[in-house]
């Protein structure tokens, strides 16, 4: 009897301890399998782009005069303040004129006494035009009366133009703005001798409203530019002339749009690049000399454009470009693309990939090819930084395929 008690605990025992380890086999069986990684993906889509082309250039003046004086004398005063706004024709330097005045008056007096000889060559010659027909005077001495007169009246011509001289000179005293512009630092003082023409100039004007940009691009892209601007693609403002925004180096961009300038050009041999000119309006001053800026051309409009995170696209060693998309059952495919231009931080697409594929951009580094993933859609995280970059130009690299953009 007591062993049969023994032996009906023991069964009670094993079947609880059955009961108790059933359940944990799943688990511990399930712990066997690796889960499916996780691939953040989001939907490519095609939507309007205007392919915006970035051109470097440089603030040139729209005219530059150096001024110099154009007699010699001494610098009595300075008539303008340095960095000033001068308009045409103000005067900037006096220079003492009492030698020109002096000149002035000899040569007026010079022409009264040419005037005096004229008068009385004049009378002798008409009074010599009677007498010749009684024959009170030969015809030799009328010819000589004659040309007496005509002599005198070639030196009152002469006295004439000495004078306007002497008037020129002693006008050149005062030294005037040739053109209307901002006025830049004098290089000389009062009591400084000027010579007539000198080498060195005494200040320089700029005129900086307008002000020209000049700007370097391809040949090339200069070729699909015209194109656009042909086809009704891209903004113009006159007869071969494009509108032109301007960015400037804090990254703003300039609030009046200028005129990009095709009417001369010249590719250069050592480059293959053209340099063209922009005009752009600038009342306020904001633009100076020398300024490093960008112009914004918009090239090309395209109504399926496809744009994708650049940490979506990696490169092989030859430098091919690659993506990597959830394609059937849920498993990676590998695509070769073709990127264009960069665009923010953007690829611009132009082969390789179409609109509703799930374009992986999030655990590239957790996923191989051919291997099924647990698909997360993160379009939404995405379409922030899309709206972000719908607006912000292309680089101006030409080949964009050179690059490496960073992998996410």
């Amino acid at each position: 009897m007591r062993h049969s008690t023994q032996s009906l605990l023991l069964l009670l025992i094993a079947s609880v301890l059955l009961t108790a380890c059933g359940p944990q086999q799943e688990p511990a069986q399930a712990a066997g399998q690796q889960p499916k990684p996780q691939a953040g993906f989001i939907h490519v889509q095609e939507k309007p782009f205007t392919l915006v082309n970035e051109l470097p250039g440089r603030t040139t003046p729209f005219q530059v005069a150096e001024v110099r004086p154009q007699v010699t004398g001494i610098i009595e005063k300075r008539l303008f303040e340095e960095g000033e706004t001068v308009e045409a024709g103000q005067a900037l330097y006096q220079i003492d004129d009492k030698l020109y005045q002096a000149s002035l008056a000899s040569a007026k007096a010079d022409l009264a006494n040419a005037k005096a000889s004229r008068e009385s060559a004049q009378l002798t010659a008409n009074r010599y035009e009677k007498l010749i027909k009684t024959g009170a005077v030969s015809q030799q001495e009328l010819d000589e009366a004659r040309a007496t007169r005509n002599a005198g009246q070639a030196q009152v011509a002469a006295a004439e133009a000495a004078v306007d001289t002497a008037r020129i000179n002693l006008e050149y005293t005062t030294i005037e703005a040739p053109i209307s512009g901002r006025i830049g630092r004098s290089s000389i003082t009062a009591g400084a001798l000027v010579t007539a023409n000198q080498t060195s100039s005494l200040v320089t004007i700029r005129q900086l409203d307008p002000i020209y940009v000049d700007l370097t691009q391809s040949y090339d892209e200069l070729q699909t530019l015209r194109a656009a601007m042909a086809s009704g693609k891209l903004e113009t403002v006159g007869e071969d002339k494009a509108s032109v925004k301007l960015a400037q180096q804090n990254g703003n961009v300039y609030p009046h749009k200028g005129a990009l300038q095709f009417s001369e050009y010249a590719v250069d041999e050592a480059t293959g690049s053209v340099t063209l000119r922009a005009l752009f309006p600038n009342p306020d001053g904001a633009l100076l000399p020398g300024m490093f800026v960008r112009a914004r051309l918009p090239q090309a409009a395209r109504e399926n454009a496809i744009l994708v995170p650049q940490k979506g696209i990696s490169r092989e060693p030859n430098g091919q470009a690659t993506a990597l998309v959830i394609g059937d059952n849920d498993t990676v495919e590998k695509r070769n693309v073709s990127t264009e231009k960069a665009v923010g931080s953007q690829w611009l697409i132009s082969d390789g990939l179409q609109a509703g594929d799930r374009l992986i951009v999030d655990g590239l580094q957790k996923i191989r090819v051919g291997v099924p993933v647990a698909p997360v859609d993160v379009t939404g995280d995405q379409s922030t930084a899309t709206s972000q970059n719908a607006e912000v130009p292309a680089a101006d690299a030409p080949n964009a395929n050179a690059a490496n953009p960073e992998q996410g």
